[in-house]
């Protein structure tokens, strides 16, 4: 593994951090929404880079605590939407196709984990689509 940099280590932490959004954009995170990002990270997001944080650990799993402490924290989920959409903005250079299909896919997963999309969940589903479309 190659150690990553702090621009890629940044990129996961803020994708915890939009992930973080979405399952609380209804105001409760549940443990199946967990329980998907984990999933997710160990089956999809660790495999798709060769990246490894300062202390040895697959640089991936900065995504997942990230959502965690975002989640103890209770963090508004709309402040960390506005949050990732700047750093897109700012670093779309990191943002491959590939990349973009994997967030979506993560964020529908995380979404449907509990009884299927809510409103709230479509909502700020929607606006990433749009800001990866028009950005």
């Amino acid at each position: 593994m190659k150690k990553v940099s702090q621009t890629e280590l940044l990129f996961y932490q803020k994708l915890g951090e939009l992930f973080y959004a979405i399952a609380a954009s209804d105001n409760v995170v549940r443990r199946s929404e967990y329980i998907e990002l984990t999933r997710f990270v160990e089956e999809e997001w660790k495999a798709k880079d060769d990246f490894e944080d300062q202390f040895g650990t697959d640089a991936a799993y900065q995504i997942s605590i990230v959502f965690e402490w975002f989640d103890y924290e209770s963090m508004e989920a709309d402040d960390c939407f506005e949050s990732f959409s700047e750093y897109y903005k700012d670093h779309k250079n990191l943002f491959s196709e590939e990349r973009k299909i994997l967030i979506l896919n993560t964020v529908q997963e995380i979404a449907d984990a509990f009884s299927g999309t809510n409103k709230s969940e479509l909502i700020m589903i929607t606006k990433l689509q749009l800001l990866f479309k028009n950005n």
